[in-house]
């Protein structure tokens, strides 16, 4: 029987514990309601970290020294990410245990997200020794910081720090109680969801204020929907190249991701059909980036919206819309939550479009989901900050979002016209975008271009970094955060570079 939603707290292996397994501090499995424990044996890893294993490394009971002398294996980097573990009758032949030993064992790894079975395929390491979250922008330290294009942020405009300093200066003798001295997280919903209603607006999104949670940022709203819609093993949809932080987040909560084959519009809407038909009832919701936000800088069109909220329908999905950008594409279509708002989350925020420092999200949640999703915030994050809830208000109904809004849309407007004048149409993107999307020759080695681009002092976000299915080499290049002089400079160097 599989876990309700509201005990998979008490399922799932504690994050505590699946650090100590994936930073190599192996120890004793107790398999107790199918959660998995560690206890620290560091004589473990020192015995077992080698592969492939022998007969004398299993003791009993064999099921659990086999599942950890595969997770140190997996540690120490003698099994590499992606490698294939041989079938379950080999295995059970080679150290001489049960196929039943072995397929226990195999459960725990997937259980802990060390592997996945694919069926048909076999099982498969699916990730490295370490629980780092691999961010693909640029982060090493270096005597000369490089221009840097890695990270996608809005420009830095004067205008920000004005509006701050503005703000903070009239705030200071006219901050309500709530904001200072409130534990209530409906009483601040109350005062701000006014605001988060008029912002969704700007957005597309027409959402009555009691279905809207306010965050702080859109990463907890994404955490909060995808609790809200799966379980434990469950499988989400997304395109082939997505945010980077969703892959994490699938990771601590235990699910699978699917990548979706697409096309120049977006993701096929036939291709979701057939995967969710065939994942047998364990794909439960589709993670999209329609308005901009994604890797590949794209605006899906509205009959592409409407048609990928139709299969999700007939798939019996959950959407998850994310829109971190929110309404810096100036006309554009409608969100394609509104074509499913029965079945739909959607979320954006404010640090992407206004200012980096502005942590505030908002989640618009369907009715039926709506008391689920605020329980779940709750045990997450209490509330958002108030403070910063309090800003975003004064910076909405006084006009100041609404100015900063359109100094951005216009400055990355020139940002954009300099990278298609500078790279062509290969860099792939839209007027108002905060980023483009540049596929590389087939063959370029990703890796040895980045490192170019870093020894002419120019960072780079490698597109393997967002990558779900297998793509062909490309490249992520923003283009808020440089100077416009060093914007162009870094340019051009990359076009200088890079083939093609």
């Amino acid at each position: 029987m599989r876990p309700s939603r509201d005990s998979t707290a008490r399922m799932a292996m504690s994050r505590s514990s699946r650090r100590r397994l994936r930073g190599g501090i192996m120890g004793r499995m107790f398999p107790r309601a199918g959660r998995l424990s560690i206890r620290p044996r560091r004589a473990i890893l020192r015995a077992m970290s080698h592969w492939p294993l022998r007969r004398t490394d299993i003791t009993r009971p064999a099921y659990r020294s086999l599942a950890q002398g595969i997770a140190a294996a997996i540690d120490a980097g003698s099994l590499a990410p992606g490698a294939r573990l041989p079938p379950h009758r080999d295995l059970a032949w080679q150290l001489g245990v049960s196929v039943q030993t072995v397929s226990r064992a195999y459960e725990e790894l997937i259980r802990a997200d060390l592997i996945s079975g694919e069926v048909g395929r076999g099982s498969f390491v699916r990730s490295g020794p370490r629980e780092t979250i691999e961010v693909p922008w640029f982060r090493a330290p270096t005597d000369r910081p490089p221009i840097d294009l890695s990270m996608m942020t809005p420009v830095a405009l004067p205008q920000i720090r004005a509006a701050w300093a503005d703000t903070l200066m009239r705030l200071s003798g006219t901050l309500p109680d709530p904001a200072m001295l409130s534990f209530r997280p409906r009483q601040t919903m109350a005062l701000y969801g006014g605001m988060a209603a008029a912002w969704l607006a700007r957005c597309g999104m027409v959402v009555p204020a009691q279905r809207i949670l306010i965050t702080n940022g859109t990463t907890p709203a994404m955490f909060v929907a995808l609790q809200c819609v799966a379980q434990p093993g469950d499988i989400i949809a997304t395109e082939s190249v997505t945010c980077h932080t969703l892959r994490p987040a699938a990771q601590h909560l235990h699910l699978r991701l699917q990548g979706i084959p697409d096309d120049d519009q977006g993701m096929d809407p036939d291709a979701l059909l057939r995967a969710a038909r065939a994942s047998g009832g364990r794909m439960k919701a589709v993670f999209l980036l329609p308005s901009g936000g994604g890797p590949r800088a794209r605006v899906m069109d509205r009959d592409r919206r409407a048609a990928l909220a139709r299969a999700a329908t007939q798939a019996g999905l959950m959407i998850l819309e994310s829109d971190p950008t929110g309404p810096m594409p100036p006309r554009r279509p409608p969100a394609l939550s509104g074509f499913a708002p029965d079945r739909s989350f959607y979320f954006t925020g404010l640090s992407k479009c206004l200012s980096p420092g502005l942590r505030l999200g908002f989640l618009a949640m369907p009715e039926k989901l709506a008391e689920a999703a605020l329980n779940r915030h709750l045990s997450m994050a209490w509330m958002a900050t108030p403070l910063m809830a309090e800003i975003a208000q004064d910076w909405i109904t006084g006009g100041t979002a609404d100015a900063l809004l359109a100094a951005q849309r216009a400055e990355l407007a020139a940002r954009n016209r300099l990278a298609v004048r500078v790279l062509g149409q290969r860099a792939q993107g839209f007027l108002h975008g905060l980023h483009r999307w540049m596929p590389l020759a087939p063959g370029t080695d990703e890796g040895a271009a980045l490192a170019q681009a870093l020894s002419h002092q120019v960072a780079l976000a490698p597109g393997a970094g967002f990558a779900v299915l297998p793509q062909g080499p490309a490249l992520r290049l923003s283009l808020g955060g440089p100077p416009m002089r060093d914007l162009e400079q870094a340019l051009r160097i990359v076009s200088a570079i890079l083939p093609g």
